[in-house]
C-alpha cells in the first residue's frame, strides 16, 4: 500500500508525498503518457529521466493486445521490459470502452470488444483488467470503470455509475487475490478507484461518498474533458474533491492544458495525464513561457532562437526553432522527438515549478502570472 503525506495544504491547494514501491513521488505531479511502454515520438526512458519524469502511464487495453500481457509477465514485467525503475501507472482500458464505442457492447459481466487492431473478439470485464495489469506490475493498477459520453441522458448515468460501482467491488477483491499469489510481479500494486457521473453534481458527490468507504490507494476523477466546457469541467472538480478522501491522492484523469492543470491543483487535485503535450509536439506545436506556438508558421523559417529562451531541455539547449521547422518540412523524424522531449519537459517542469510555490506560499501569485502571460494559449 502506498503512503500518502500531505505536506502542505494552502485553501484547497495541497502538496504531497506518495511513497511507493517503486520510488517516492511528488505531487502535484504530471504522468507522462507512454500507452504501448513507449512515449510516442521516440522519446526512451533514458529520456524520461533526463526531463524530470517521475510517472510513466501505460495502457492495458493496449499492452494485452500487443505484445500480450503474458509475454510482459514472461519478460520479468513492465519495468523491466522498458527499463524504468521509477513508477508505473497503467490506466484499466475503460477509456477504451469509451474510445471504441462502435466495437464494443456492454453488459454487467463486462465489456465485449473487437479488437481495433485484427477484429478479433476480446472479453474485459473488472476481473480481467486487474489480471492483465497484475501481470503488468504496474505500481498504481486502475479500477475498469466505464467513461460516459457527455452529455449523457440522467437515466442512463445513474445505471452506469451504480454497474460501475459494482465493478469496482470485484476490482478490489480480485486485486487482493493476486497480490496474495506466489508468482505476481508485483505484490505491492495499488488500487485507485474512478468517480464517474457525468456533469451531474449529485449524482458525481454521492459516487464519491460511495467509493470513499472502501479504503483503496488513490481516487481519481474520471469522465470528464471528453466533450464539456472547462467551466463544466472546474465546477465538477469544485464539487467532488471535499468527498473524496483527503488522506489518498486524488488524480483527474485526460487532462489536459497547462491551464487545466494550474485550474485544478487550485482546486485541490494532485495526478495528472494527457496525451496532449506529445501528441503536439508531433506535430510541431510547442508550449512556451508566452503560450504554444506552432513550429511551421513561415515566420520560424530564419528564427535561430531555441523553442523557449531559458528553457533548459535537452532540445533548447541544442537546437533552434528555425532547423526544427526544417527537420519538420523534410520529414525527418528528429523533429517529433525533439518537439515532444520540449514539451514534455516543460510539463515536468511546470509541475516542479508548482510544488515550489506552494512550498513558498506563492501559488495564488505564480497561477496569475502564468495565467497571463499565456493569455489563452495553453
Amino acid at each position: 500500500m502506498g503512503k500518502y503525506t500531505l505536506l502542505k495544504k494552502s485553501h484547497k491547494v495541497r502538496r504531497g508525498r506518495f511513497e511507493t514501491v517503486h520510488g517516492t513521488i511528488q505531487t502535484p505531479v504530471f504522468m507522462n503518457v507512454g500507452t504501448l511502454a513507449a512515449i510516442k515520438g521516440a522519446v526512451s526512458s533514458m529520456d524520461l529521466k533526463e526531463i524530470g519524469c517521475q510517472v510513466e502511464l501505460s495502457n492495458t487495453y493496449h499492452l494485452h493486445l500487443r505484445p500480450g500481457d503474458q509475454v510482459v509477465k514472461k519478460l520479468g514485467g513492465l519495468h523491466k521490459f522498458m527499463n524504468w525503475d521509477r513508477p508505473i501507472l497503467t490506466d484499466s482500458g475503460g477509456f477504451q470502452v469509451f474510445s471504441l464505442s462502435h466495437i464494443r457492447k456492454i453488459q454487467e459481466e463486462g465489456v465485449y470488444f473487437n479488437s481495433h487492431i485484427d477484429g478479433r473478439k476480446i472479453f474485459m470485464g473488472p476481473e480481467e483488467s486487474m489480471q492483465i495489469q497484475s501481470n503488468l506490475g504496474s505500481t498504481i493498477a486502475m479500477a475498469f470503470d466505464e467513461c460516459i459520453p457527455n452529455p449523457s441522458p440522467r437515466d442512463y448515468v445513474v445505471k452506469s455509475v451504480e454497474r460501475t460501482t459494482r465493478w469496482l467491488q470485484r476490482c478490489k477483491v480480485e486485486m487482493d487475490r493476486l497480490n496474495s499469489l506466489d508468482h505476481t510481479v508485483n505484490k505491492n500494486q495499488m488500487l485507485f478507484g474512478i468517480n464517474q457521473g457525468g456533469v451531474y453534481e449529485d449524482i458525481r458527490i454521492e459516487h464519491a461518498k460511495t467509493i470513499s468507504k472502501m479504503n483503496l490507494d488513490g481516487y481519481a476523477i474520471g469522465g470528464l474533458a471528453v466533450g464539456e466546457t472547462h467551466e463544466e469541467m472546474y465546477r465538477i472538480i469544485d464539487a467532488v474533491v471535499p468527498h473524496l478522501p483527503q488522506e489518498k491522492p486524488i488524480y483527474l484523469m485526460g487532462v489536459g492544458l497547462p491551464s487545466n492543470i494550474l485550474e485544478a491543483v487550485d482546486r485541490g487535485v494532485d495526478f495528472f495525464d494527457c496525451v496532449l503535450p506529445a501528441r503536439n509536439g508531433r506535430h510541431g506545436h510547442v508550449f512556451t513561457k508566452h503560450g504554444k506556438i506552432n513550429l511551421m508558421n513561415a515566420k520560424y523559417e530564419l528564427d535561430d532562437s531555441p523553442i523557449d529562451e531559458g528553457c533548459q531541455c535537452p532540445t533548447c539547449k541544442h537546437y533552434s526553432r528555425a532547423y526544427i521547422r526544417h527537420l519538420f518540412k523534410a520529414k525527418e523524424m528528429l523533429a517529433m522527438r525533439l518537439c515532444v522531449l520540449h514539451n514534455l519537459y516543460f510539463y515536468n517542469k511546470l509541475m516542479e515549478d508548482i510544488r515550489n510555490a506552494i512550498d513558498g506560499d506563492y501559488f495564488k501569485e505564480f497561477k496569475e502570472e502564468k495565467l497571463a502571460n499565456w493569455n489563452g494559449k495553453a
